[in-house]
């Protein structure tokens, strides 16, 4: 009886493509249709399964060689997406998927919870992602693994393009090397970006710990912990700076630190302004009043509030009713993290163009509603 022959696999260079949604169909239907495929990523290139489908998954496994306690890794849509699958995740595994992802960070979390979206995974694919009480989710910083997950039911198996043991592909020449026919999709975008693994965070409860240093150092992901709170006015010159330094101080009097060591404890504060225009400086009599509380707003450069200060943003707390709209209409999604500053729902008033008395009463009304929202900027 004739030995089969496997078909050479279908390269498909990514770059000269004329229309790149014609790959990214492509690849989709290679994945429906219980076929392999190989996708560039940011960090090294990867072989990927349809999670929903447990005989691919099985090959998936074969081709890689898996090690019965090396789990696979899910590549799911966005951070948003993360809680379907742990829905009881905690604020330090929230923050981390907003700041790291898209990007070169696998979160392995927690998976005991009943009503995870991995429980509706076949159970032998349940098995390759999560044969313990853990999950590895990441989302690919790499816009054709994106718009792939966009198209298709569920998510990626996604793990590195190598046999068990070898080294990790950085190119699509590697891949076909390594595998040959074993994988008929491989879609080639040229040498990955970091040419390195993603690092890999454990996290538990308020803790985390490095599984692998890979791509984000170690001193960054504990710089990406942090727990983050941005004050915003409309050109960052005088309430918001102000409101940054008088929580600066406070925080630091809660935690028994000086301001300077905040970073280090674990907990940064900062501002914006919705309409800032990079290159000021402070108001003088800001940095007046603020002298006179022995605060320092000279060096104080004032910035735009950004999409990606707004994602990182454990709280943030606008002077007015009016920023506060003008933030959660721009990023709807940080909707439930943004409050006015002041407890009793009224603005903090602009004291731009004033004497240095209304400065300072605006300061003063600004210490009292950080004061009543210690504990809760805290949590």
């Amino acid at each position: 009886m004739p030995v089969a022959v496997m078909p050479p696999p279908v390269v498909i260079d990514v770059r000269a493509a004329e229309e790149p949604r014609d790959v990214v169909h492509h690849a989709a239907q290679a994945l429906v249709e219980g076929k392999l495929v190989a996708f560039p990523t940011e960090t090294v290139y990867g072989l990927a399964a349809l999670a929903l489908d447990a005989p691919t998954v099985a090959r998936l496994s074969e081709v890689k060689g898996r090690e019965a306690n090396h789990p696979f890794t899910l590549a799911i849509r966005s951070a948003d997406e993360a809680v379907d699958y742990v829905p009881d995740m905690s604020r330090l595994a929230a923050r981390l998927a907003r700041r790291c992802w898209p990007g070169p960070v696998t979160l392995v979390l927690d998976n005991s919870h009943g009503q995870g979206l991995t429980r509706r995974l076949p159970a032998s694919v349940q098995e390759v992602v999560s044969p313990g009480r853990t999950i590895g989710l990441r989302v690919p910083g790499h816009p054709m693994v994106l718009d792939v997950l966009r198209l298709i039911a569920g998510p990626l198996v996604l793990t590195s393009a190598n046999r068990t043991g070898g080294p990790e592909a950085v190119t699509a020449s590697e891949v076909v090397a390594a595998f040959g026919a074993d994988v008929p999709v491989v879609l080639d975008d040229g040498p990955c970006r970091f040419g390195q693994p993603s690092t890999v965070v454990r996290v538990q409860g308020d803790r985390y710990e490095i599984l692998r240093e890979g791509v984000v150092p170690g001193k960054t992901i504990g710089r990406l912990s942090n727990h983050l709170v941005v004050f915003v006015c409309a050109g960052n010159t005088c309430r918001s700076p102000m409101a940054e330094a008088i929580c600066r101080k406070h925080v630091a009097a809660r935690l028994g630190c000086q301001p300077d060591q905040l970073d280090d404890r674990g907990v940064m504060v900062t501002s914006a302004g919705v309409a800032a225009a990079c290159g000021g400086r402070a108001s003088s009599q800001a940095v007046e009043v603020m002298a006179e509380m022995g605060l320092d707003l000279s060096g104080h450069e004032p910035q735009p509030l950004t999409e990606s200060l707004v994602r990182a943003a454990d709280r943030i707390y606008a002077m007015t009713a009016a920023y506060r709209q003008t933030i959660v209409t721009q990023w709807p999604g940080a909707a439930a993290r943004t409050q006015l500053l002041c407890p009793d729902g009224s603005d903090v008033c602009d004291p731009i163009g004033g004497p240095v008395e209304r400065y300072q009463r605006c300061a003063a009304e600004i210490e009292s509603a950080i004061l009543a929202r210690l504990d809760e900027m805290l949590s």
